[in-house]
């Protein structure tokens, strides 16, 4: 059961940071970027793909029965995309956006008053 586990989570941690990360140095996203749209490019886009590939030497790790290794990589597999999908996504990053331009050049807002009442 824990090479199992250790199986899973590896295959999990290995396709997410392919799939899913920039990688050190950039690394990876600038490979991600020279395939493109090719069959490689696209499969280092998705982690349920890499998790296959990924999981095979993992199942190879823990038997070397040939229909016991294609269950493991199998099951390996299909926890690794449970785990995905339990794991919450990151937030999309905040972008700070400079004011509009054009609104400024008007000098007004419609929620702010531009003079002050000196009734008051």
């Amino acid at each position: 059961m824990f090479q199992f586990a250790v199986a899973v989570l590896a295959t999990w941690r290995v396709a997410h940071l392919v799939a899913r990360e920039d990688g050190p140095g950039d690394v990876l996203a600038r490979i991600r970027g020279r395939l493109g749209h090719t069959t490689v490019g696209k499969m280092m886009d998705c982690l349920y793909c890499l998790s296959v590939w990924v999981a095979a030497p993992a199942a190879l790790w823990m038997t070397r029965v040939p229909w016991d290794w294609l269950m493991t990589l199998l099951a390996v597999s299909g926890a690794a995309c449970l785990l995905d999908r339990l794991v919450p996504a990151a937030p999309e990053p905040v972008v700070i956006q400079p004011l509009d331009p054009v609104r400024e050049s008007e000098g007004r807002h419609e929620l702010l008053r531009t003079t002050t009442d000196s009734a008051t």
